[in-house]
């Protein structure tokens, strides 16, 4: 006879017994026991807690067992992925290259970072021998120096000297900086708070540029009740294989009136081969009936401001009032002149139209989400809120629109700096020109899918602008504004959100921290280090909250990125040989779905147009469709994926990996936690682990 097996006072949970209790045992283990408090008891609903008995119990155990067995394996396969990519990459150099260190401010930079690696290595070793030999001498903030009868041997008698000179030489050298470096951390904080409430109140408030209803009736140009100036539409390409097609093809679509549209491919292509194909979309077009033309410089010089300059220079450029400026990535919708030249009717003083941007490829890969945080932070946050309070905003060199006669008073494109747009647009700024920023006209673009791509774009834009406050900072002080938006321009968009925000950040978390964990008598409090940075990062992610997930990968990538932010500000502040280095950021010519199936229903409407013009050559074409042929038919070389290795990353990952380890002899949790997270990240990114492979 199988024992009885009683577990109702167990499930019961403490409940009050109403009448006189029957208590029904089976014989069978496997049925579950019932507890039936009167003769109505059968009829209520059933506790799903009183159901259950003890098989049902350890199954539940046995799958929460389960679960925590499988986080630990699937860490440990992350960690010995990692182990395997640090064995294949450093050790045997399979499938990558070095970094190539072009300017002498990189060289330099790596040194100190491999110098403060070599201390910190040095000072681990001196730490754990004195840690073993029981000399706890920094457990709390107070320093204790023993008396000369308590030293024991030369070598605690040279880790005494070591302690001395530590606290009264380096401590507070390295906590006079960290003080610095907080204070400006603060006041970026505090940047980005007021950034934040503006944007709070521009959507409580629902404002946005509004202009006036007009009909546009394309039958009708010159009636009293329209408004169709006539605009240049200029695309500026150099070696733009993968997106010219698709750039092209969206610009010809535009919905205004042809009679007054002229579109500029402006090609400083090197490759013949590309440009031809580029020669063969316009010729496609320009049979379609489009005012379309291609030009090709033969002195390519000033990157994209002399071929922008160039372009402007020809004549019929002085019968046209407005130019749409777009990158080769760019794909406007069909009313986007509808939506934004409107603006400009009745605003003598408008000088910019400037649109959002929309990413095709925003969830191809980690690295491409991560800028997604950034960049909508930055346009709808922002330059939205200096368009509407301040009318003034750094022009993004695309996806706008500009009155002639206002680059035509503030001087043209100039080819003194990397980014022109930017230039340009202090420039107008400083002549009383107004600009608008309109957040819901989105042009579709691409982001860079590879970290090699994105490094060299973030070079480009934080070693232009610091170039260009050397040479616009005459200017400002002697121009006719008014003393507050010299201010505005001087503080806080050149100082503060330029130079401030790479120099706290790098110095901060990849320099200070890790030295504070050698030196604990300089302290980094813990909301410098965790609260303050997390918060200011979900303030970043609320412009994208489907973002929400990546708010710590989010945070440590950006400190990781402080590096290349870092040596690009140096190099433009000082004028160093990288400063004016302008690299095409790589594309890889990607369209959204929906996108794709727009164009070709236009592109089939505009197959059925009947009227066509020749606009080019039979022979040309023959020439053109020649080679195409000759390309499809021509085997196609392997594709093969080259991974890079960044010294500066990995010996900065080294580096506060170095420093978590010696954090762990004071017993220092957050900061241990902090620092090896942030090692593994640069890491990951020293490694090339992150995005894709540029082929």
């Amino acid at each position: 006879m199988a024992p009885s097996l009683d577990f109702s006072r167990w499930w019961a949970k403490g409940n009050t017994s109403k009448g006189n209790p029957v208590v029904v045992t089976m014989e069978n283990p496997n049925y579950s026991v019932l507890e039936i408090n009167g003769p109505d008891e059968v009829f209520r609903p059933v506790d799903k807690d009183r159901g259950k008995n003890a098989k049902q119990f350890t199954w539940v155990l046995l799958l929460k067992a389960h679960k925590a067995v499988g986080c630990v394996a699937w860490l440990g396969n992350i960690l010995w992925s990692l182990l395997g990519s640090i064995k294949k990459r450093l050790i045997f150099g399979q499938g990558v290259t070095v970094e190539n260190e072009k300017s002498g401010k990189g060289r330099t930079l790596y040194r100190v970072i491999m110098g403060f690696l070599v201390m910190a290595l040095a000072f681990l070793a001196f730490e754990l021998v004195a840690h073993l030999k029981g000399w706890h001498y920094f457990q709390t903030n107070s320093l204790h120096i023993p008396q000369t009868l308590e030293i024991k041997g030369w070598l605690h008698s040279v880790y005494f000297v070591w302690l001395e000179f530590r606290a009264d030489y380096i401590a507070p050298a390295i906590q006079a900086l960290t003080n610095f470096c907080v204070a400006l951390f603060l006041i970026q904080s505090a940047d980005r708070m007021l950034l934040c409430l503006g944007c709070f109140w521009i959507k409580f408030k629902k404002i946005k540029p509004r202009f006036e209803e007009t009909p546009l009736k394309p039958d009708d140009l010159e009636g009293a009740g329209c408004y169709y100036p006539k605009v240049l539409v200029q695309i500026p390409m150099c070696n733009e294989r993968e997106v010219y097609e698709q750039s092209i093809s969206a610009v010809c679509q535009l919905d205004w009136p042809k009679e007054r549209l002229l579109i500029q491919i402006l090609d400083d292509s090197d490759d013949g081969s590309i440009q031809w194909l580029i020669k063969g979309e316009v010729a496609k077009w320009n049979q379609r009936g489009v005012n379309i033309i291609y030009r090709h410089r033969l002195v390519r010089t000033g990157y994209k401001a002399g071929n922008l300059k160039s372009a402007m220079n020809c004549d019929y450029v002085k019968d046209y009032e407005f130019v749409a400026i777009f990158d080769a990535d760019f794909q406007p919708n069909p009313d986007f002149l509808k939506l934004t030249v409107p603006h400009f009717k009745d605003n003598p003083e408008l000088g910019l139209v400037q649109a959002r941007w929309a990413f095709v490829n925003r969830d191809e890969n980690l690295l491409t989400r991560l800028q997604n945080i950034n960049l909508c932070f930055h346009f709808e946050v922002e330059q939205q809120v200096n368009g509407v309070f301040l009318n003034f905003f750094g022009f993004n060199g695309t996806a706008g629109v500009w009155r002639i006669k206002a680059l035509e008073e503030s001087g043209g494109w100039l080819e003194r700096t990397t980014v022109e747009d930017m230039d340009i647009a202090v420039r107008a700024h400083l002549n009383g020109w107004k600009f608008i920023f309109l957040n819901d006209v989105k042009v579709l673009c691409e982001l860079p899918e590879s970290y090699e791509a994105y490094k060299k774009q973030q070079h480009r834009w934080h070693s232009g602008p610091m170039h260009l406050f050397r040479l616009c900072l005459p200017a400002i002080i002697s121009s006719k504004m008014m003393f507050w938006k010299k201010a505005n321009l001087i503080l806080l968009f050149f100082l503060l959100r330029k130079l401030i925000l790479p120099f706290y950040s790098f110095t901060l978390f990849c320099i200070i921290l890790p030295l504070t964990m050698f030196v604990p008598e300089a302290e980094l409090s813990m909301w410098v280090i965790c609260y303050v940075p997390v918060f200011m990062s979900f303030m970043n992610i609320l412009p994208s909250l489907r973002s929400f997930p990546f708010i710590v990968p989010y945070l440590l990538f950006e400190n990781t990125m402080s590096v290349t932010k870092f040596n690009a500000m140096v190099s433009g502040l000082f004028k160093l040989g990288s400063s004016y280095e302008w690299v095409v950021t790589k594309k890889a010519g990607r369209s959204s779905e929906p996108d794709l199936l727009a164009v070709e229903e236009r592109e089939s409407k505009a197959m059925n147009h009947p009227q066509l013009y020749r606009g080019t050559s039979d022979s040309g074409l023959s020439e053109l469709n020649k080679l195409i042929e000759h390309q499809e038919a021509g085997p196609k070389p392997p594709v093969k994926k080259l991974n890079k290795i960044y010294k500066k990353e990995l010996a900065l990952a080294f580096l506060l990996l170095t420093a978590a380890l010696r954090s762990l002899l004071s017993a220092q949790g957050v900061h241990f936690y902090f620092l090896l997270f942030q090692g593994v990240s640069f890491l990951l990114v020293g490694l090339d682990l992150i995005g894709e492979q540029m082929s």
